[in-house]
């Protein structure tokens, strides 16, 4: 009797430890939600900005540890003309919301992709940048198809949105490759690297990251993208939803840098005469 007590008591104290986990997410979820966290941002005078730091050029690492790229030089200049330092995280990608539910980051600021599974669990700026799920090979393999990819294995990184796209549209691209199961990557860089050691034989990628990269490789020729039935994407700043004044900020700031030229400018140097943009100068 002694002991079936002692069993009951452990569960009920179980049941109650998950009880209150349950609560504290709910709380905290919540609290994502609805509170307007600007003054506090401004007050602390920097905004933290979660990425991942291989994501070529919107946010990466140059061989001497200096963070540089598209995003970073993007959000500096929306938030100077708020008196506001932006600070950049390096994050788990698959831990992206997370972070930002939990307050660890103020903002996801790196080629992220808007999608309405997204949408569900956070608020999005306006977009600002064009881009697209491509395949990447090397030419030497002979795919120029989607459909040449059958039995071929294919790379994607984790919790991205190429990820999302090849599960929810199988018959795309999924169906062809080997066993119907893509190779998970935590970073570009290393299936990239699998690629060029032919570990893989196909990489679903941003066109944004592999049009920059390809420019920068000693034989841009030895690869090839091919642009299957993808739809396009757009890149905006993810924040959580109670962030109303915040994403007013960065909507304005945005429109802004495009009335200066500072837009353009930042535009021109990371990817030249190729123009994704989707903010324009009012008139």
């Amino acid at each position: 009797m002694k002991k079936k007590l002692l069993i009951f008591m452990a569960l009920f104290l179980l049941a109650l430890g998950l009880s209150g986990c349950s609560d504290n997410q709910k709380s905290v979820a919540q609290e994502a939600n609805t509170t307007d966290t600007w003054n506090h941002i401004k007050k602390r005078g920097r905004v933290i900005i979660g990425l991942d730091d291989t994501f070529v050029p919107m946010g990466f690492r140059q061989k001497n540890g200096k963070l540089v790229g598209y995003d970073i030089d993007l959000a500096k200049a929306v938030f100077k003309q708020y008196g506001i330092k932006a600070d950049f995280q390096p994050i788990d990608w698959n831990m992206k919301e997370t972070e930002l539910r939990n307050q660890t980051i103020d903002l996801i600021w790196n080629g992220y992709t808007i999608t309405p599974a997204r949408k569900k669990q956070l608020a999005f700026s306006r977009p600002y940048m064009a881009n697209q799920q491509v395949l990447v090979t090397k030419t030497n393999e002979n795919i120029t198809s989607f459909k040449d990819m059958q039995n071929k294995i294919l790379g994607v990184q984790t919790s991205s949105s190429g990820a999302s796209l090849l599960d929810e549209h199988p018959t795309k691209l999924k169906n062809y490759i080997k066993h119907k199961t893509p190779v998970l990557y935590d970073s570009f860089n290393n299936a990239l690297m699998d690629l060029d050691d032919k570990r893989i034989q196909g990489l679903l990628i941003d066109s944004v990251y592999v049009g920059y990269y390809i420019s920068k490789e000693k034989d841009p020729a030895s690869y090839r993208v091919t642009r299957g039935g993808f739809t396009g994407e757009d890149f905006a700043v993810g924040m959580r939803k109670g962030d109303k004044t915040l994403k007013r900020k960065i909507d304005n700031g945005l429109q802004h840098l495009a009335n200066t030229g500072e837009l353009q400018k930042i535009n021109k140097k990371w990817f030249g005469n190729s123009d994704n943009s989707l903010i324009q100068p009012e008139k």
